[in-house]
């Protein structure tokens, strides 16, 4: 006779069981912390309800997925993270991964350019193209497309505090090539508050940011309505050190923050809302990943309409790209880094991801070789075209575990809102240490796990064994730099000057003021200003922010 309750099963069942067989450790608990029961049954799931809490698959709240039909109409846009050396380097490499199948481009840019200064600045010495591709001036930019049109690829931008300067090249660019703004399909990633929490690419304090943030948002809801104008970015958050539930708490916090300073700058909320993307990381924890992204969606719409009153469902709608786990990739046994990818990328297919990137095995050494680029997006071929998923949308949903995850990783996400709102907003709470002192606590714990051995890295900690040198590294070679220095001073010598001091100080009026700056951004890109001049101009008027350090 079947059991009644799951009490009765582990008063009998299962302690029946133990007596033969002790477990192997004496609690289990996901990488974020939350503690794993032996089973899951109805009763694990208090108060659900199944049109409230999951409902279908492109309806409210999302948690089955955006999309009604998901991947049964196309499967997520295969977008490889590149960029290396020079334009000429990438362009290469672009060329190569739309042969071998990859959808969408997704633009590496060096530290210089994502800092604003150019190759030629003390600065950037010994930097240039080493973690993506110089782009000082728009003649870098006509060189990194160069056979490649814009009307025919989406592409994603991941810069932040130069977004709006590299969004304009993108836009002059587009017209050189005879397509309109309106034609224009991509992200710029956009999102400055991640940067003060967890990565540190910023250039001015986070008030103005914001302003240089939501200029885009106003720009492109009137001129390219296909660019999603930013994407919210968990991703780097997870790469410090937070857990899952901080990953969805601070980065929905700062879409919070996002969506109340366009409010506050005079957008309606469904103009601009439904062109916000998101950005997450696919740890190494599979069931726990997938119920991060179903919380994520939910609590998301959620926030939308209740909070904002957004009417429009596609403003309530979460979409989100993935990037598989680079922080679980290990230098030991490299080749164990094709299996974490792709259990990772499994997860983010199987929690409703819109795009996806998959590490490449080597890249706990470099940028990826061209060999293991093409494993990476061949992982997502076979995921997409052989595995199978694909032909249901939300395959684990009714899952008793999967719903109690989802149900955990969204209450103590809410909670970190609440918390996040009480301090007075992201801005405020990330001005005061809060999301960076908690992300430094979690990380902290995780590595002491590791350290400790209850935690197992395969190769690290645990089955340790000698592994062959990794052959093929790709090097970005010296010669790179000093290329890129002197084509960004022949940019200088062939260009009108009194072009470029006209729209620098155009830009300086601007930034002085309330109006939209990316007209005046664009009137310097095109005058072929570099990114560092126009840099320079707005540390003028903004001046530059410190690293907030906490302990």
């Amino acid at each position: 006779m079947a059991n009644k309750t799951k009490q009765e099963w582990r008063e009998t069942t299962l302690a029946s069981a133990l007596k033969r067989a002790a477990e192997r450790q004496e609690k289990f608990e996901t990488s974020s912390g939350l503690e794993i029961d032996t089973v899951y049954a109805p009763e694990d799931l208090v108060n659900f309800d199944y049109t409230r809490d999951l409902g279908y698959p492109g309806g409210y709240p999302f948690t089955r997925g955006v999309q009604a039909n998901m991947y049964r109409g196309r499967i997520w846009t295969i977008r490889q993270y590149a960029g290396f050396g020079t334009a000429e380097e990438t362009n290469q490499r672009y060329r190569y991964l739309l042969e071998q199948g990859q959808t969408g481009l997704s633009i590496a840019f060096d530290l210089p350019t994502q800092i604003g200064y150019d190759s030629d600045h003390p600065l950037a010495k010994g930097e240039v193209g080493k973690v993506g591709v110089a782009i000082d001036s728009l003649q870098d930019m006509e060189i990194l497309f160069q056979d490649i049109p814009l009307d025919k690829v989406s592409t994603s931008m991941t810069i932040n505090a130069t977004a709006p300067i590299l969004l304009a090249m993108y836009i002059a660019l587009g017209k050189k090539q005879g397509v309109e703004p309106a034609n224009l399909n991509g992200t710029t990633q956009n999102d400055i508050l991640k940067e003060y929490i967890a990565r540190g690419t910023h250039i001015f304090p986070p008030r103005p940011s914001m302003r240089l943030a939501t200029d885009i948002f106003a720009y492109c809801a009137e001129q390219v309505p296909r660019w999603n104008t930013i994407s919210i970015s968990g991703y780097h958050i997870r790469e410090a050190g937070s857990t899952a539930a901080q990953e969805i708490g601070f980065t929905l916090a700062n879409g919070i923050a996002y969506v109340q300073a366009a409010i506050d700058a005079g957008l309606d909320v469904d103009t601009f809302a439904p062109r916000l993307s998101f950005f997450f990381n696919s740890h190494i924890n599979f069931f726990e990943e997938i119920a991060k992204f179903r919380a994520a969606r939910r609590l998301w719409a959620k926030i939308m309409r209740e909070r904002f009153g957004a009417k429009e469902s596609r403003s309530w709608m979460l979409r989100f790209h993935t990037q598989t786990a680079g922080c679980s990739l290990t230098a030991q046994q490299p080749h164990n880094n094709i299996v974490r990818t792709a259990l990772e990328a499994l997860a983010a297919t199987l929690g409703g991801t819109q795009s996806l990137h998959t590490n490449s095995f080597d890249e706990a050494y470099a940028p990826p070789s061209e060999e293991a680029v093409t494993i990476a997006v061949r992982t997502q071929q076979i995921l997409g075209y052989e595995s199978d998923i694909t032909a249901v949308v939300d395959p684990l949903g009714g899952s008793y575990y999967i719903e109690h995850l989802t149900d955990s990783l969204e209450k103590e996400a809410g909670e970190y809102i609440t918390k996040i709102d009480s301090i007075g907003g992201a801005v405020a709470a990330i001005e005061q240490g809060y999301q960076q002192r908690e992300i430094q606590d979690s990380s902290y714990r995780y590595q002491k796990q590791i350290e400790s051995g209850k935690r197992t890295v395969v190769g690290v900690n645990k089955f340790v064994s000698p592994y062959p040198k990794i052959v093929g590294l790709l090097r970005v070679k010296p010669e790179a730099e000093k290329k890129q220095r002197e084509r960004t001073a022949q940019v200088r010598k062939d260009r009108n000057t009194s072009n470029v001091n006209q729209a620098l100080k155009r830009l300086e009026d601007v930034a002085q003021s309330k109006d939209n700056t990316m007209p005046a951004f664009l009137e310097c890109v095109e005058a072929y200003a570099t990114v560092g001049e126009i840099c320079d101009v707005l540390r003028k008027i903004f001046a530059t922010q410190k690293e907030f350090l906490v302990f």
